[in-house]
């Protein structure tokens, strides 16, 4: 398996292309995707299948259909893509805290919220992942806080390695810089 991370995958251009040409039939087909199993939506196929390596692994093609339909998701109802986008996911998480945190000015509260919704995802077993990156997306796009898709293709590609080399870049992303209540140093853009 390719592990070699691009500032644009191919897949993730095309998905970007998507949104560009606000081809909402396409995204439409792809948020179907969302709770069903990899591959069970075949109206995904014409947008997936197409973009995947000619030999792709299992754990490949599921990516592709979970982060294609996830991709689409988060779009929904928007106009263009985000040029900023944070490092990994566990970034995006750390800039929703902040971004809650200055809405509501409850640091701790938005915190701890948030820090237990990442511990849960952290711990997940691949099986589950579908399901907590909904969810995790889903409060992404509430706040419109970017996401770093190639780099989340890549790390649910890998989410099952031994070294838990996502999960701990994840962690290390969010927690990083900043102790429980204070503010960390850098700020995300303000939408």
């Amino acid at each position: 398996m390719n592990t070699t991370l691009a500032k644009e995958h191919p897949f993730i251009s095309h998905l970007v292309n998507l949104v560009r040409e606000k081809d909402r039939g396409a995204l439409a087909a792809l948020r179907r995707g969302l709770g069903k199993p990899p591959g069970s939506a075949r109206e995904m196929d014409r947008y997936v299948l197409r973009e995947l390596p000619a030999v792709a692994t299992e754990t490949q093609e599921n990516a592709y259909y979970l982060v294609g339909a996830l991709f689409a998701y988060w779009h929904q109802g928007k106009d263009d893509v985000t040029e900023k986008v944070p490092a990994n996911l566990g970034e995006s998480l750390r800039w929703l805290v902040v971004h809650e945190a200055s809405e509501t000015g409850r640091w701790e509260d938005a915190e701890k919220r948030i820090e237990k919704r990442l511990v849960a995802l952290l711990n997940c077993h691949r099986d589950d992942l579908p399901a907590h990156l909904r969810h995790t997306i889903g409060l992404l796009k509430s706040k419109d806080v970017p996401v770093a898709w190639t780099r989340l293709l890549w790390d649910v590609q890998n989410w099952q390695n031994e070294s838990r080399k996502v999960q701990r870049d994840w962690a290390r992303k969010f927690w990083r810089g900043y102790s429980m209540g204070t503010v960390p140093d850098e700020n995300p853009p303000q939408n």
